[in-house]
């Protein structure tokens, strides 16, 4: 077994109808953009009533048919947001927690502090995020995961995880395992993703790799470390 290989991100996600929802961060090959994405999934009607939508330069999960919506709670948030030289990804409203703790001076970890998983027994959906900081025309990049500690929802278990960037690598983090009663949740540590140069070309490969019944939404965005200009590509399953 090679602890250090990368697979192309349709390789970890083909093939499993219900990975949840999904974050990506990493270095492009060339070195020269840093990717983030975020995906979406979903089972339920109420799940699966959304879209993605860009509004005051942060991207929000909003309901695609506003009648049809069941319960919001968990379902409708902000999922990426920028402070100064940092840009949060998360599966659900902890990105306004870790926003209004890096405004109070706290760190990623430390916002996180004030969060566990989501409320939805008996699956306890564990709480997903990623922050990209950029600095010294480089950047680094941070990844936690908040889950249960028992099938009870009794306690919650906290992992952050810390990478350099590297050329070519990411890092994938998703909410499950695969499909089940409840839903298995994620374990270890983020997995390998071989990145490429080309937003259209990954935004593709991951977009067409998804379950085509449970996708939603995807959202992917490289970054020119140099100049800070953003290149976006945004899918709606729900048009």
């Amino acid at each position: 077994m090679n602890v250090y290989e990368s697979k192309p991100i349709a390789e970890l996600v083909k093939g499993n109808s219900y990975v949840g929802r999904g974050i990506v961060l990493g270095k492009t090959p060339d070195g020269k953009k840093a990717c983030s994405a975020y995906f979406i999934m979903g089972r339920s009607a109420n799940s699966r009533n959304r879209i993605f939508a860009k509004r005051d330069g942060a991207i929000f999960t909003e309901p695609f048919d506003v009648s049809k919506v069941e319960d919001p709670s968990l379902i409708i948030y902000a999922a990426i947001r920028e402070h100064e030289n940092k840009l949060v990804v998360t599966n659900g409203d902890q990105t306004d927690t870790i926003y209004e703790g890096l405004k109070n001076g706290e760190t990623f970890a430390q916002a996180l502090t004030k969060r566990e998983f989501e409320p939805d027994a008996p699956n306890f959906t564990p709480r997903i995020s990623g922050m990209i900081t950029f600095a010294d025309d480089d950047f680094s990049y941070e990844m936690s995961i908040l889950k249960s500690a028992d099938a009870e929802g009794t306690a919650c278990n906290r992992y952050t995880f810390s990478y350099p960037s590297l050329a070519g690598l990411g890092h994938f983090i998703h909410t499950y395992i695969c499909d089940g009663n409840p839903i298995p949740t994620f374990c270890g540590e983020p997995e390998r993703v071989a990145l490429t140069d080309d937003i259209d070309e990954f935004t593709d490969s991951l977009w067409n790799a998804l379950d085509a019944d449970n996708k939603i939404s995807l959202y992917v965005r490289y970054t020119d470390i140099a100049t800070g200009i953003a290149d976006e590509r945004m899918i709606n399953k729900n048009k």
